[in-house]
């Protein structure tokens, strides 16, 4: 029996929980600028949450995220690099679903001004419709940060690869928390790395194609395979981004 109040944690704010900051666990570092559409969702100016730019003026993000700002164009976010474009947050929205658990957390940011694009500073492509097979596909990750759930953080793009596997298997893992319709879970080994805590928001690419955003894994246990790693399906959703981002 596993008691899931204690191990399941939604990678929340560093105020609410002491773990801001996203990070890959084993993985390596990017290749600078290899992702352009890698944000780094800020609140004065410390970095909480990752997040992806899907339009000019839109980045997609979890809903458990508070930003203030968003950084593009980064690669170590610890300096000012010339190809950063800070960019501050006009509105937050929220799904009218997400209650601060674990369904329903997707959020778009719009931003007080347009991105301006160039070789680093992209948009990634919402998915069109939906993978039906998504068990054991080899997908990536990618975020800033803790690189272990008692490590410090890394201020480097980080990336790992991780597995998709059965929505049974979660299942068994996550029971009531873990909702197929709205999520996917990864497997991965600690050798090849993954999400930790505190990587919120970023993004889960399988054959090439933005599939997940970071969701939850467990606390203090990130780095443990028992635990797969959970994603919000963005497929679930695109009603309600088209919605938003056709207003």
């Amino acid at each position: 029996m596993i008691d899931t109040g204690s191990i399941i944690c939604i990678l929340l704010l560093v105020g609410l929980t002491g773990a801001s900051e996203s990070g890959i666990f084993g993985g390596k570092v990017s290749k600078p600028h290899s992702k352009p559409y890698m944000a780094s969702l800020q609140q004065n100016r410390v970095h909480i949450c990752g997040g992806m730019l899907v339009r000019k003026d839109f980045v997609l993000t979890a809903a458990h995220c508070k930003p203030d700002q968003v950084v593009l164009g980064a690669h170590d976010i610890s300096k000012e690099e010339k190809s950063q474009q800070r960019i501050k947050v006009a509105k937050s929205y929220r799904h009218p679903n997400f209650k601060g658990k674990f369904d329903y957390d997707i959020m778009l940011l719009k931003l007080a001004n347009n991105a301006t694009l160039n070789k680093n500073v992209r948009l990634i492509e919402l998915p069109k419709k939906e993978t039906k097979k998504l068990a054991n596909l080899e997908c990536l990750t990618a975020g800033w940060g803790r690189t272990g759930p008692k490590q410090p953080i890394s201020t480097v793009l980080k990336e790992a690869k991780e597995k998709t596997q059965s929505d049974i298997d979660c299942d068994n893992v996550w029971k009531k928390h873990f909702i197929p319709q709205q999520m996917i879970c990864t497997k991965f080994s600690k050798k090849k790395g993954g999400i930790c805590q505190g990587d919120s928001g970023g993004p889960l690419i399988c054959n090439n194609k933005l599939q997940g955003i970071t969701a939850f894994t467990a606390d203090g246990k990130c780095d443990n395979p028992t635990y797969p790693h959970v994603f919000t399906k963005i497929h679930f959703f695109l009603p309600w981004i088209n919605k938003i981002m056709q207003k």
